[in-house]
This record gives structure tokens, C-alpha cells and sequence, in this order.
């Protein structure tokens, strides 16, 4: 992708006021950085998705969504497209977020079909969308669903796709011109297996007299230009990439990419900030999973939306629930940016902004950016483990509201054990799918067998369901035999599977 057209006066002030706040102690440290701006924004390729984003995307809530009186939504975007940030996010289930983006792009040219339409700046920078709609059609009396529409787009995927082109690219109600596309759709919070076989309904198959067709089907349809679902009868492409967006369970996570066996997952926005180790980790779960399989990483939630600071840990409802100050003395946003930034795996992190200001020190936006100038490694463990502790200074720890509750080391998981006898040689073949860590990292895998260690085998990310942890060996007896799996963690810790019976032969 080509780099944003350069806009060297902006550039300038912004490197400018940079340096002024870097300078300017009488602020505090909690306001400044101690180093100037960028000559140019640090860029990372974003796994399979053929993109390299700022390593600081615009979020679509905060401002853009809960506008508070005195903030405009519309010059945050622009002001975001004048520092160079490329990654823009926004959602169907963000009230008016997607309509402002629209008045932003029609002050950038970037309505195709009208005049002075600025292709080029159109495809430099990368537009994310979600839809929390499961199904392409049917579906709405499954139980167990977190089907969520506000009533204002219909009752479908392919609904939310128009929706969203036509509030940012068309008329706002129900068109949108020719040329009009997103760089991806994300499926938003899938939380439980229920949401997942939703999605996934018809994947495999695509049928156009099927009752149900979940979500997955149709968005490849308008990513490809296809019609297996038949709900794309004009063959349109209105995306590029396809995602989904993980708040709660790692485990839930998981599956949704293992479950993939046609690769059309190309992006996981997930939640991950400094007390993500205090809840079920998706640093230690999820993100690997996803990096394992070349997936695009953005990483959302970095301030815990707002509760590492003076809002309650709960969803945002109004205007007046943001917080609109940079950081506090106690614990700098600045740390908070690098933590999510520099856990392995993630590529971009999505930070809504409640406040932009033309003092640079107090600007939500100038500053996140400057601390978002992190190398992937920049920070060693116990650096991130300093900033762990900053972070559990915040309401205890319990800030993660969105993320399911911590637990231990678990045990592989669906362990199985089974024989062959090939001639006079007889060989056993333990199977078990990846156990789930606490807050250490998994390490490794015994394998035991009547009692004692017989082998062991790192531990990696699992990348699919089909292909569970393996281990074989030859049997010079009969015998019947009980073999366990165990999983170790980095402090040491244990979990073992039950004992699997080997009959004798």
C-alpha cells in the first residue's frame, strides 16, 4: 500500500509540539514522554492481511461515538489522517460512529464517484468494520446468541455490510456509489459456542435453500464476488478481509480460528492490556493461536476502556462516562500503550479518543501516537512485569470487565489413547488438544506412562482442531498399560489429564 500523501506544515507542528511537551516538566510525567515526535510513523506488516499499519489505529467509540458537547468527531478523524495514522476502525453498533466518518471522508475526497476523488489516499489507509449480526439469513430464534442490532439496519449481515457503505460512502440511507468497499468486516464479540456454530452455519456448504446461513458464508460472498449463499445476487465485492473481534474467552477465541480449515480468517481484534494476565489471558491463549496462523492483530481495550483511570469497569453508555485526560501520575498511558504494543503477536492497537487538543501535552491523540512509537521487542519481561504492577494499582486490578475471570493451569484437553499392531509391532499413539495457561505461559507436555515420565514435547500454538498434540511409541509387550498427559507451565506448575486405559493385546 502507498503511504499517505505527505502534509509537511501538520507534520511539522506536531514534531513541533512534540518536542514543546517533551520539554515542558511543569506538566508532570505523566503528560509527557521525555522525546520528540517521529520523523515517520512506525509501520509492522499485519500478518496475511498485505498491510502495514501505524502502529496506532483510530478507534471508532469514544468521541466518535459518545460526542460530548464541545468535542467534534469529525475533526479527530481528520486530524488523526493529518499525523499519518492508517488504520481507522468503526462498527454498526457505534450509534453515530460510521455517519461521522462519512462527513470526515467527504472533507478528504474519498467518496468515489464525486468530484476530485482521491484514489490514492483511498487506498493507503485501512477501513474496519464490524457487524455483531450471526447470520446472512435466518437464525434469529436460535437461543443463546449475542445477536445484537440497534433496529436501524435490518436484521442481517448482508444488511450491516450496506449499512456501513452507505452511512460512510453513500447517502445514509441505503445507498452507496460504485467503487465503495471496506477493508474488512470483523464478526464483533463472539463470546460462546452458540455465537460460533452460528457464524460458521453453511460454511462448509453453502446452500441458497438452506433456512439458516451464518455469517462467515455471506461476508466471503461479498468479499469474493460470489453468490454460493444467493445472497449476493449482483455478485458485488464490498470487502476485502474478513475478522472477528474476542472480549471475553480465550477459549472461544480459539476454536473460531481453529475451526478455519478454509483460512478466510484474516484478522483477530482482541483485548489485551496490562491486567490481562489477572483474568483468562488471551496473551497467553488467544494471540498466539491467531500469530500462528499469520493472522492481522489488532489489540483493543488498552486503557480497559477508560477504567484504568477515573471510569467505572463497566460499558460506556454516555457522553459524560469518558475519560478525556491524558494518563494520570500514578500511571502514565504511555506504559499502557507500550505493554499492548509489545506483546507478541500484535501488530496495531485501537485507542478510541475522547479529546483532541491543540496543546500537544494535553491532546489524547499526539500522545498515544508518540507512545504507540514502540519496537514489537522494545520492552524485556521484567519490563512488562513493572507495568503489570502499575496496572493492578487500578481499582486492584479489576478493571477487565469485558474478560473472563482468571483461572489455573489447565489439562490437555480431549486426551485419547489408541493402538496397531503392524506384523509383530505394536504402537501406541497418545493424542490431546492444547491445554488452556493460567498466568504463565504453557511450556511443555509429558507423557507418562505407568507411572513414569516417558517422553516430553514443547509446547506450541495449536493452529487447528485437526491437528492435536501427537505422540507414538513402540510397545515390545502385550501388556495392558495407563498413560496421562500432563501440561507444565513456566512457574513449574502441573496439570494432568485423567489416566487413559491402553487394553493389553
Amino acid at each position: 500500500m502507498a503511504d499517505l500523501p505527505d502534509t509537511p506544515l501538520s507534520r511539522r507542528r506536531f514534531l513541533k509540539g512534540a518536542a514543546l511537551a517533551s520539554a515542558s516538566l511543569s506538566l508532570g510525567p505523566h503528560f509527557v514522554f521525555g522525546k520528540t515526535g517521529p520523523d515517520r510513523l512506525m509501520k509492522r506488516p499485519m500478518g496475511r492481511l498485505g498491510f502495514e499499519a501505524t502502529t496506532l489505529g483510530l478507534g471508532g467509540q469514544s468521541s466518535l461515538q459518545w460526542t460530548p458537547a464541545d468535542e467534534d468527531p469529525v475533526r479527530i478523524i481528520l486530524k488523526a489522517f493529518d499525523l499519518g495514522i492508517n488504520y481507522y476502525d468503526t462498527s454498526n453498533v457505534y450509534g453515530p460512529s460510521q455517519s461521522n466518518y462519512g462527513k470526515a471522508f467527504r472533507e478528504l475526497h474519498l467518496v468515489p464517484g464525486r468530484p476530485g476523488y482521491n484514489e490514492r489516499l483511498r487506498r493507503s489507509f485501512f477501513l474496519t468494520t464490524k457487524t455483531m449480526i450471526r447470520f446472512g439469513k435466518g437464525g434469529w430464534k436460535k437461543e443463546g446468541l449475542w445477536n445484537w442490532t440497534d433496529g436501524a439496519q435490518g436484521s442481517t449481515t448482508v444488511d450491516d455490510i450496506r449499512r456501513t457503505l452507505s452511512l460512510v460512502f453513500g447517502d445514509g440511507q441505503g445507498a452507496y456509489p460504485k467503487g465503495a468497499y471496506v477493508d474488512m468486516v470483523l464478526v464483533h464479540a463472539l463470546e460462546s459456542p452458540a455465537d460460533i456454530e452460528a457464524v460458521y452455519e453453511g460454511y462448509g456448504n453453502p446452500d441458497p435453500k438452506a433456512e439458516h446461513i451464518g455469517a462467515l458464508a455471506t461476508l466471503v460472498d461479498f468479499r469474493d464476488g460470489t453468490n454460493l449463499t444467493g445472497l449476493n445476487p449482483k455478485e458485488e465485492r464490498l470487502l476485502r478481509h474478513i475478522g472477528f473481534s474476542a472480549h471475553a474467552s480465550p477459549a472461544t477465541t480459539m476454536e473460531m480460528i481453529q475451526r478455519d480449515h478454509r483460512g478466510v480468517l484474516d484478522g483477530l481484534l482482541v483485548a489485551i492490556n496490562a491486567n490481562d494476565r489477572m483474568n483468562f489471558s488471551m496473551q497467553l491463549n488467544a494471540i498466539p493461536v491467531a500469530a500462528a496462523n499469520n493472522i492481522g492483530i489488532i489489540a483493543m481495550k488498552v486503557f480497559a476502556d477508560g477504567a484504568m483511570y477515573s471510569k467505572p469497569a463497566t460499558w460506556t453508555s454516555r457522553a459524560d462516562m469518558l475519560v478525556r485526560t491524558v494518563g494520570s501520575p500514578a500511571l502514565p498511558s504511555r506504559r499502557l500503550v507500550e505493554y499492548s504494543l509489545t506483546t507478541p503477536g500484535v501488530h496495531t492497537a485501537v485507542i478510541g479518543i475522547g479529546h483532541i487538543d491543540s496543546d500537544s501535552a494535553a491532546c489524547q491523540l499526539e500522545q498515544n501516537l508518540l507512545a504507540a512509537q514502540v519496537e514489537p521487542a522494545a520492552l524485556g519481561a521484567d519490563d512488562r512485569r513493572a507495568i503489570e504492577e502499575l496496572a493492578h494499582s487500578a481499582k486492584e486490578g479489576k478493571t477487565n470487565y469485558f474478560q473472563a475471570a482468571a483461572q489455573p493451569l489447565g489439562s490437555p484437553r480431549s486426551p485419547t489413547a489408541s493402538q496397531r499392531m503392524r506384523g509383530e509391532r505394536r504402537t501406541a499413539r497418545i493424542e490431546w488438544h492444547t491445554a488452556y495457561a493460567g498466568d504463565e505461559p504453557l511450556v511443555r507436555y509429558e507423557i507418562w506412562r505407568d507411572g513414569r515420565k516417558m517422553a516430553e514435547t514443547a509446547h506450541k500454538p495449536q493452529s487447528r482442531l485437526n491437528t492435536p498434540f501427537a505422540f507414538e511409541e513402540a510397545l515390545v509387550d502385550r501388556s495392558a498399560h495407563r498413560y496421562r498427559v500432563v501440561a507444565v507451565d513456566g512457574a513449574g506448575r502441573t496439570a494432568g489429564t485423567e489416566e487413559l486405559e491402553l487394553p493389553n493385546i
